[in-house]
C-alpha cells in the first residue's frame, strides 16, 4: 500500500469518526423516577431536568437528603442509559458499513 493509498484511507477514517460523532450527538435519553426526570445526550451532557411539585415539596418539606439521593440517582441513571444506548449506536454504525470496512473486514 503506497502512501497515497495510506492518506486516503486515513481521510475516509477521519470522516466516518465524524459521521459517528455527529449520530452520537443527536442521542437523547430520558430517564425519570420519583417525580425527577433527567434528559442526557450522547455526548454525556445533561440537556434538562424537570422535577415534579411532589418532589419539590418534599425537599422543602424538611427532607432534602432523600431528594438529593433521588436526584443523584436519576442523573446517573440518565448517564448510564445513554452510554448504553450510545455503544450501541457506536456498533451498529461501525458494522454497517463503518470502519470495520476500511480495515478490509
Amino acid at each position: 500500500m503506497g502512501i497515497f493509498d495510506q492518506m486516503k484511507q486515513a481521510m475516509q477514517m477521519r470522516n466516518e469518526a465524524k459521521r459517528i460523532q455527529a449520530e452520537i450527538e443527536k442521542i437523547s435519553v430520558e430517564y425519570a423516577n420519583g417525580g425527577i426526570s433527567v434528559t442526557a445526550r450522547g455526548d454525556f451532557s445533561i440537556s434538562s431536568i424537570k422535577i415534579s411539585p411532589e418532589a419539590w415539596a418534599e425537599a422543602a418539606g424538611g427532607k432534602p437528603e432523600r431528594f438529593e439521593t433521588m436526584l443523584f440517582n436519576v442523573v446517573n441513571g440518565a448517564l448510564k442509559s445513554v452510554k448504553k444506548t450510545t455503544q450501541e449506536q457506536m456498533m451498529a454504525a461501525m458494522k454497517n458499513g463503518g470502519m470495520p470496512n476500511l480495515f478490509g473486514k
